[in-house]
């Protein structure tokens, strides 16, 4: 029993080591992108957020007194029409740069008779407890245990499908909150959207909850599995040794977003007067971004203005030097409801990744937007871009230069464009998860 125990501890204290060195590799990679002060303020907003919060006491206090308030409100909600619950957990949150998949699905679920949870992060939401995003998609504080308590207990007396749902790049949920859910009748509906790589955690290794969650999926065939590209949807079939509860449902587009009357955009209007054309990326700027490519370009390209847009997502950006080239404009991130219209200024978009462990998975959301946005789209020869025909691949930068030099944007292949957006929808896309959940229903 003695011996017993002494595992136990030294069980928790190893798991404890390596959550402790997760964050301090993460600070430092913080660090070497955003510089000391910058580094430290986020930090605190962090630590104040996931933290310091949590013992609100002012908030704990709002909350006893507002009770039954709150708990009547949740009943309303749950007494919505709907066909089922999805409990959407993460740390991605609502209000965020990056309006990506999380959001695009959930917009497009709660059409479908779905109610939506959507846990939303401190750092960037302001959300008390619960609050009214749209109907039926509600955004959901858990910073006081009372409340998640609270939200739980009356989700488990709900006689109808309920489904956590999981990123495969969500850090912070654990395998413990996941197995209470399942433990209290919920599915787990797991979305395995990239390449387990610490490099998209800003860590060393991968986190524990992360490999520990991943690892319970590939046991369990009951758990339900989106994949958004080959390579996952091969890796998890064959892990698993079955098909059974596993589809596959690339990213999408929200094509009226991408087609509306554009606005024009006083630095890009001058970027266009400047140069003969624009080649323009946006998203993230990482270890998997081509900056040896940008830069030989660039300098063989000096009438054209290459455009990038987005988040330095680690050190590469500032350790490439590409911005000391007159002809880079690096314009920082964009908001999504900003972002049409910077696009619009493209004469090609391009996706220049380099080909490794991590963009052989990837299936980028930019790739349907571009289609919307009615682009010239090159691309490096990724599995997921041969898929379609609009998308011009370039091997090496050879035959980037051809493709450049032989741009043209024609009425067939605008036509072609407008049909693979299309046919990429984020509506078709939240169509293929309500088929899956319906078939365990």
């Amino acid at each position: 029993m003695v011996s017993f125990f002494v595992f136990i501890r030294y069980n928790c204290f190893k798991v404890l080591v390596i959550k402790v060195k997760d964050k301090i590799a993460k600070f430092v990679n913080v660090m070497k992108r955003d510089g000391f002060f910058k580094t430290i303020k986020k930090t605190l907003t962090y630590v104040m957020g996931n933290y310091i919060n949590k013992i609100n006491i002012i908030k704990r206090v709002k909350f006893i007194i507002n009770k039954d308030k709150i708990s009547n409100e949740i009943d309303n909600i749950l007494n919505l029409d709907y066909d089922r619950i999805l409990v959407w957990r993460g740390s991605f949150g609502w209000n965020v740069p990056l309006y990506q998949r999380p959001q695009q699905i959930a917009n497009y679920l709660i059409n479908k008779r779905c109610l939506i949870l959507y846990e939303v992060t401190r750092m960037t939401d302001k959300v008390d407890f619960i609050k009214k995003e749209k109907d039926n998609l509600y955004l959901v504080n858990y910073e006081i245990g009372a409340f998640e308590k609270l939200l739980f207990s009356k989700l488990c007396e709900i006689n109808k499908p309920k489904y956590l749902q999981l990123y495969s790049t969500c850090w912070d949920v654990r395998k413990d909150e996941v197995d209470n859910y399942v433990n209290n009748g919920f599915k787990l509906l797991y979305e395995y959207i990239d390449d387990l790589n610490p490099k998209l955690a800003g860590t060393d290794k991968l986190p524990l909850n992360v490999a520990a969650i991943h690892d319970y999926v590939i046991k369990n065939k009951d758990v339900l599995v989106v994949t958004s590209a080959d390579k996952l949807y091969e890796d998890m079939v064959n892990k698993r040794k079955s098909k059974e509860n596993i589809i596959l449902s690339s990213n999408g587009v929200d094509v009226d977003h991408f087609k509306h009357e554009k606005k024009d955009v006083p630095v890009m209007d001058e970027i266009k007067k400047e140069y003969k054309m624009i080649i323009g990326y946006y998203g993230a700027l990482a270890s998997w971004f081509d900056y040896d490519l940008i830069r030989k370009l660039a300098k063989n390209y000096k009438d054209i203005a290459f455009v990038l847009i987005g988040i330095k997502y680690d050190t590469s950006f500032d350790d490439s030097k590409i911005n000391e080239l007159d002809n880079v404009k690096y314009l920082g991130a964009v908001d999504y409801n900003e972002l049409p219209n910077y696009a619009n200024y493209f004469d090609i978009a391009w996706i220049p990744f380099v080909v490794n462990e991590i963009t052989l998975a990837t299936n980028p959301c930019k790739l349907f937007e571009y289609m919307a946005l009615n682009k010239y789209i090159i691309a490096s020869d990724l599995p997921e871009c041969h898929k379609y025909k609009s998308v011009n691949i370039a091997k090496n930068y050879k035959e980037y230069v051809n493709l450049i030099d032989n741009y043209k944007l024609d009425k067939k292949y605008i036509d072609l464009l407008n049909k693979e957006a299309n046919l990429n929808s984020w509506d078709s896309k939240a169509d293929d998860i309500v088929k899956l959940l319906k078939s365990v229903e």
